[in-house]
């Protein structure tokens, strides 16, 4: 994929309690017309993801999020064959079981490989791109205190260690998220947004999720249905900061964002 300019990943969710949309996609019709819909708005990639992390949230069975998944994925991939496709998994087995049965797509991890320690073997065994998302704690408990001496340095450290241990698994497609929202404060998010070039040292792509999270509504006190101006604009300063991927519930937004993003960079040059 080019990633000379930034490029969309819309979500879709088919849990019934993940924090914004938990529930809304529960049929094949559903997630066909909600996957037709991102993609007529200009979604390079959709994600699909069967467990809901949000902040508190208990995990589910491998197979109850295979039940859910697999389904999903199956009807997209027949029904819109040459879609890049991501799967928001921590479990190595159902990377591998939904890969067995689609064929090649993006996993995205929110545990860096921590939460099972077969994941990077299996990615690299399964050759395909791999998100490596930060995370301090798990999704029940990690805002109950999250601490940083220096988020950025800190996540920095972490990213250092992860690549090199997956570089010497043998994964070739790293891409890089700092995981706003997961064990991070309010501050900590808006000082990893200020600061997000910071990852650029590292000369791998970079995937921003924020997307209605709480450090927009909470902040500007206001429900997730009610942030999306708080969303666009957050990332809008996402893409100065350099992002490559911006992971978005609403689609046509961030296409839009993107589309005065290159025309900003086109007038510099």
């Amino acid at each position: 994929m080019d990633l000379t300019n930034p490029v969309v990943m819309g979500i879709l969710n088919v849990s019934p309690n993940s924090f914004y949309d938990g529930g809304k996609y529960a049929t094949e019709e559903d997630i066909l017309k909600r996957t037709e819909q991102m993609l007529k708005e200009g979604a390079d990639i959709i994600d699909v993801g069967a467990v809901s992390t949000r902040p508190g949230s208990d995990s589910v069975s491998t197979k109850e999020e295979l039940t859910r998944l697999l389904p999903a994925v199956t009807a997209i991939r027949k029904q819109f064959p040459n879609v890049p496709m991501s799967i928001d998994t921590f479990r190595s087995w159902v990377a591998l079981r939904v890969i067995d049965e689609i064929g090649e797509c993006i996993v995205n991890d929110i545990s860096g490989g921590d939460f099972d320690e077969h994941m990077f073997d299996t990615i690299a065994k399964l050759g395909v791109p791999y998100i490596l998302m930060h995370i301090q704690g798990n999704p029940k408990t990690m805002q109950e205190n999250p601490h940083y001496d220096d988020v950025i340095k800190d996540i920095s450290k972490y990213f250092s260690e992860k690549v090199r241990k997956l570089t010497k698994a043998g994964v070739k497609d790293v891409i890089l998220d700092p995981g706003f929202g997961f064990g991070k404060s309010v501050e900590d998010n808006y000082d990893l947004l200020n600061r997000l070039d910071s990852f650029k040292v590292f000369q791998l792509p970079v995937l921003v999720g924020v997307s209605r999270k709480s450090m927009i509504h909470k902040l500007l006190e206001v429900t997730p249905e009610e942030s999306l101006p708080g969303t666009i604009t957050a990332n809008t300063m996402a893409l100065l900061g350099g992002a490559d991927i911006l992971r978005v519930h609403d689609v046509k937004e961030a296409v839009h964002a993107i589309t005065l993003f290159k025309k900003l960079k086109e007038v510099a040059k």
